[in-house]
């Protein structure tokens, strides 16, 4: 899975440096199991709230800290005393704060860029060691896959001490995070609009694209854009009272 798998120790003074990563979501167990621990330097994964507290990381004392995805503000304490990297979906200092991806596909984007910056108090405006290209077609779950992909490869950029972090340049525009109503289709007036709609929330534990007819909640996924239709999955559950 890793597109990074040739290293080299120049700047590491020969120390087996300690690493820790970051994330909720299975893909990026999945990521760090199969690449980021294969890395050089002694590597660790923390994949829960719970788990993420200042006494844990004092234990690993680690050199970088590498969110790849987190939905949880992280304490001050660590954010102050680590030098933490998360990796956020836009061209920053375009597109900081939430739901990226989904305000980037509402605004008809295709492609985007995946920035990885220094955590700082204020939200995605830390000063950023890297930006790769990263493209935004297919399923809110394809992308977030491959945006894990291409944070690997930043990371093992990062660790041979190949980049160092700039500040931030350019206006400013602050996303605002999405809210599970705004998933609903009813206000949807095309068919690539409502592709883009399904998609863009099509994700493991993501509020889905849904709409509700008296009773019935229908859920959809896994949707196919055709010419004249979309062809999507649907879940249907019974809502209020009685379900």
């Amino acid at each position: 899975m890793s597109k990074a798998s040739t290293f080299s120790t120049a700047g590491s003074g020969g120390l087996r440096q300690r690493y820790l990563v970051v994330g909720c979501r299975p893909w990026n167990r999945e990521l760090f199991d199969d690449a980021i621990s294969n890395y050089p330097g002694e590597w660790h994964f923390v994949g829960s709230r719970e788990e993420l507290t200042p006494q844990r990381i004092r234990s690993i004392d680690p050199r970088f800290i590498f969110f790849l995805h987190w939905s949880w503000k992280v304490p001050d304490e660590i954010v102050d005393g680590f030098e933490c990297i998360c990796f956020h979906m836009t061209d920053v200092p375009f597109g900081r704060g939430g739901s990226p991806l989904q305000n980037l596909i509402v605004r008809g984007y295709r492609e985007t860029k995946l920035s990885a910056l220094r955590m700082t108090p204020e939200l995605d405006a830390g000063p950023v060691y890297l930006k790769q290209v990263l493209s935004l077609e297919g399923r809110a779950e394809d992308i977030y896959v491959r945006a894990g992909e291409t944070a690997a490869s930043m990371i093992a950029s990062i660790i041979q001490g190949d980049v160092a972090p700039v500040p931030q340049s350019g206006e400013v525009v602050v996303f605002k995070r999405r809210t599970p109503d705004q998933s609903n289709v009813v206000h949807l007036e095309s068919l690539p609009e409502l592709y883009d709609h399904i998609r863009m929330l099509d994700a493991e534990d993501y509020p889905h694209a849904f709409l509700e007819a008296g009773r019935f909640r229908m859920e959809f996924v896994r949707a196919v854009r055709h010419p004249d239709r979309v062809v999507a999955e649907v879940r249907i559950t019974q809502v209020g009272e009685g379900s």
